[in-house]
């Protein structure tokens, strides 16, 4: 029996392609507990929405959770059959999507589709269902519940509309919610609303979330603990204080130090050099490797991850003198 809401051990999930295969998260260990909210970074590609597909089953063919354990309130999703996984999924554990219209049907009312979510898990009538429907959106900030649950997703603006989908991903009040990007597309105020009330809900409320992002900024703002992913692998993970105060890993501090707030006005950005490695390219040894000043011979091989509460998979860690 876990004593988190969430382990993850081991997780890669593959996808075999005729030109080879792609290892989209080839080993991801997280740790999760309740009223917690664990920031997941990294650049575009770097697996960590497949590692959030992975968690709730929603990779399809080709791709294919290959090895590793998923223990939910100490439950191995991975042997869980389809027809407990679709029990669990929108009731113990919901998913927020970056497009509240991957949640939202643009032709049916809000009222509608917050009422079948709620009826598809629980023996509630439709009275019941509603009242359930409006709090929620009471619950996410959105004025006068009771009008707006019969308006059209149109209807409401981009904030409004991730709004409701953390409010549908909230009805059944559940254990765990994976939120993918959410707020991207949203103007930095409704963002910094959004966040606080994110922060507060699961504060109160006692559940897990694992915030998927590329933005430190973001997750510095709302996270407990941050977790780095760079090419399918966690290369850095601690506290929010210790990862971006004292980042061990050279990829968390390029990340670091390309934020806006980390660079002097009026002059260029910081990069990190070069991109990421293509899916069927990725060096041998340290990922990380081509585009790393640190790199040295010992890094074409596979760092191990060194640390406990913080730790790090690097041969020449920050703050070590790097061997000549």
């Amino acid at each position: 029996m876990s004593a988190h809401l969430l382990e993850v051990r081991g997780l890669k999930t593959w996808f075999e392609t005729p030109k080879g295969t792609v290892k989209a998260v080839d080993g991801v260990d997280l740790t999760l507990d309740r009223g917690e909210i664990l920031g997941l970074v990294g650049e575009s590609g770097s697996g960590k929405s497949i590692t959030g597909f992975s968690l709730l089953g929603l990779v399809d063919p080709p791709g294919k959770v290959v090895d590793g354990s998923i223990l939910f309130n100490g439950e191995d999703l991975r042997a869980a059959s389809p027809r407990r996984l679709r029990d669990l999924r929108g009731n113990r554990i919901a998913m927020i999507f970056q497009d509240p219209m991957m949640t939202l049907n643009p032709v049916l009312r809000i009222g509608t589709q917050m009422i079948e979510t709620v009826q598809a898990h629980a023996k509630v009538s439709k009275s019941d269902a509603r009242a359930m429907a409006r709090d929620a959106l009471g619950m996410v900030g959105i004025p006068r519940p009771e009008e707006r649950i019969d308006a059209y997703p149109h209807e409401f603006s981009g904030g409004m509309r991730q709004r409701v989908a953390i409010a549908i991903a909230l009805l059944h009040r559940p254990d765990l919610i994976i939120a993918d990007e959410p707020t991207t597309a949203l103007d930095v105020t409704i963002q910094s609303q959004i966040l606080s009330e994110v922060q507060a809900l699961t504060r109160d409320m006692g559940l897990g979330l694992i915030w998927i992002s590329h933005d430190l900024g973001v997750v510095g703002q709302l996270a407990q603990k941050v977790a780095v992913m760079y090419a399918g692998r966690i290369v850095e993970r601690g506290t929010v204080d210790q990862v971006l105060d004292t980042p061990r890993h050279p990829y968390t501090r390029g990340l670091i130090d390309s934020l806006p707030m980390e660079n002097d006005r009026g002059q260029p950005l910081r990069q990190i050099p070069g991109s990421a490695p293509p899916p069927l390219g990725r060096p041998e040894g340290c990922p990380f490797r081509p585009r790393c000043a640190h790199a040295t011979a010992a890094c074409r091989a596979e760092p191990p991850e060194i640390g406990a509460a913080h730790a790090w998979r690097c041969f020449h860690p920050l703050g070590q003198e790097v061997p000549a």
